[in-house]
């Protein structure tokens, strides 16, 4: 059985194939290219699934921001907690863990037990806590993402709470002559800081990462101080595809989500 799964994300759109529950396909395009490249605009957004180039379906799965304005005819919708989770489900083979995901615009803090969502945590109004403001920091710093992520010693503080006044509070760091690494550090820390809050109430247990800021080696590095075990999947910027995947896999087609 092969099922397709699109993840409409706010910066990036993620696809997914599996067939006989292993992936056998996957590819990731930014938000801007896919509704410009691969949509056209028919009263509502409409998905050329030909130029998607996957063939042979036997059902296919969508999440996202865009599920609910993006014409996916044959697509049936499902919510982001919902992917999620049965993405870590896969991925981890897990019943009992908290799921962190971190993406570009917004964070989900999800409580799992016995393979139940029992509890959650969101922030979607700033983009402080978000994959947004790690690049919005590298930019400012000249450095990669995956440069910045390695830094973690010797932070200093940064006290804006707002993503963009953060940017001129780096800059006058600079200003002071403060090291590079050391700014690094510092924005990883904030970061850390900043999904404290969200974690509080889900401590001393089996913390699962999702999302680009999984791969962010220095935030993994605090948050095992919260936590028996930090995990990171394999496929962390994919996982929303990869849940709607093993959903669509598993349970039949429901008529509504």
């Amino acid at each position: 059985m092969r099922i397709l799964g699109i993840d409409l994300g706010s910066r990036e759109v993620k696809i997914t194939l599996m067939e006989d529950l292993k992936i056998i396909y996957k590819n990731k395009i930014s938000t801007m290219a896919f509704y410009r490249d691969y949509c056209k605009f028919d009263g509502k957004i409409v998905v050329d699934m030909n130029k998607i180039g996957v063939k042979n379906i036997d059902r296919a799965v969508s999440t996202g921001y865009g599920r609910n304005n993006t014409d996916l005819s044959m697509f049936e919708p499902i919510n982001e907690i919902k992917a999620h989770v049965y993405g870590a489900f896969y991925q981890t083979k897990l019943k009992d863990f908290i799921l962190l995901d971190v993406g570009g615009q917004d964070v989900k803090a999800i409580k799992v037990e016995k393979g139940i969502t029992t509890d959650l945590e969101l922030n979607e109004k700033c983009a402080a806590s978000c994959g947004r403001y790690l690049e919005n920091m590298a930019n400012v710093l000249e450095v990669t993402l995956d440069d910045m992520s390695n830094y973690y010693e010797n932070p200093v503080e940064l006290n804006s709470t707002c993503a963009v006044f953060s940017e001129s509070e780096l800059i006058g760091k600079i200003a002071e002559g403060i090291k590079i690494e050391n700014l690094c550090s510092s924005v990883n820390y904030s970061m850390y800081k900043r999904l404290k809050p969200l974690l509080t109430k889900f401590r001393g247990r089996q913390l699962v990462l999702s999302g680009g800021v999984a791969n962010n080696s220095a935030i993994k590095r605090y948050l095992q101080k919260d936590y028996d075990e930090v995990i990171t999947l394999d496929e962390p910027q994919f996982n929303g595809a990869i849940g709607c995947c093993y959903y669509g896999s598993i349970f039949k087609k429901e008529s509504n989500d």
